[in-house]
């Protein structure tokens, strides 16, 4: 098996329209189809690719659970520790993340020139945007 890209990434939430809102307002992400699973969630679109699935947490939970799979009770406390997505336009993405009043921290990696900017998201996930020099 070789793995070739990341397929995609499922957010917890128990408020599932506000994560939608704030992914889709912060870094211009666009809902799309989503299949009829047996959880309430949101399927966000970058082009054509759903890379970032929105669960409600009490539905996922209990569906995880009837098919054997256990999820961890503190949101705050899993192993992962941020999102992140890539950008073309890295003062557009800053000027965005601005109009939604949200503040992000700067970095910029040495060496390769690039540029990031962290935030975080209202469930708590930290998300990173990259653009390239």
């Amino acid at each position: 098996m070789a793995v070739t890209a990341l397929e995609h990434l499922l957010v917890l939430s128990d408020d599932i329209d506000a994560a939608r809102d704030f992914y889709r307002d912060a870094l211009g992400l666009t809902e799309g189809p989503r299949p009829p699973l047996e959880f309430a969630g949101h399927w966000l679109y970058a082009g054509e690719r759903p890379l970032l699935h929105i669960g409600d947490r009490a539905s996922y939970t209990a569906h995880a659970a009837s098919i054997g799979l256990a999820v961890a009770a503190e949101p705050a406390l899993a192993a992962v520790d941020h999102i992140a997505f890539a950008a073309t336009d890295y003062e557009e993405a800053a000027a965005r993340l601005e109009r939604c009043g949200i503040e992000a921290r700067r970095n910029t990696v040495p060496g390769i020139g690039l540029r990031q900017l962290f935030f975080s998201a209202p469930d708590g996930v930290r998300i990173e945007v990259n653009v390239s020099a």
